[in-house]
């Protein structure tokens, strides 16, 4: 392609996004679905949660599901003021006892909904929530109300598998990350720094 028809595509293209962007006119906090059987959805999370840290806005997480394995998120997070309540159950398979994930879900979400009815904070990170409402943990209609009724400048991230359709018909955003290949089906273990 000669430089001059480059030239030509690329002005094009230009003047499309301007367009989109000059259309863009709506000031809110976001609602984004973070799903699907890949890895990454959590990391996605912590990415957003550390770039608003970078511009000094006020974040706050809660992490169900993961709780008893150290976070090298949270290690570097917490020593940037950004809060943590942790459920610390570790994986529903490794304790096998409904009713004590249910509690520990449930303390968990008492913090989650002061969260998100409080206008400080620029930014929620509900990690692995999805898996709360699949598993009956954390009504949906209790979730739904909560985010109808978070500030209105307030942006919350949901991630997990599996997540309720209507959450993503509610999100702003959603990303599906799916599973092409993963070390782990291989029989490697996971690494300190890349997993967790």
């Amino acid at each position: 392609m000669s430089d001059e028809r480059y030239k030509a595509r690329q002005q094009k293209v230009k003047e499309q996004v301007d367009e989109r962007v000059a259309a863009a006119q709506i000031e809110k906090g976001l609602l984004l679905v973070i799903t699907g059987n890949g890895k990454g959805k959590s990391t996605s999370g912590f990415g957003m949660v550390t770039r608003a840290t970078g511009h000094g806005q006020k974040c706050g997480v809660a992490q169900f599901i993961k709780g008893t394995w150290e976070c090298g998120e949270r290690n570097l997070l917490e020593k940037c003021g950004v809060e943590f309540h942790v459920m610390a159950t570790g994986f529903t398979w490794d304790t096998q006892d409904k009713a004590a994930d249910t509690q520990a879900a449930q303390e968990v979400w008492q913090e989650c909904k002061r969260m998100l009815a409080d206008p400080s904070y620029d930014v929620v990170l509900l990690d692995e929530m999805t898996y709360m409402v699949t598993y009956g943990y954390i009504e949906l209609d209790e979730v739904v109300e909560a985010l109808e009724n978070r500030p209105s400048e307030q942006s919350v991230i949901i991630t997990g598998r599996a997540a309720h359709r209507t959450l993503t018909e509610m999100a702003d955003t959603v990303s599906e990350v799916r599973n092409v290949k993963h070390a782990f089906d291989s029989g490697i273990k996971v690494r300190k720094g890349i997993d967790w």
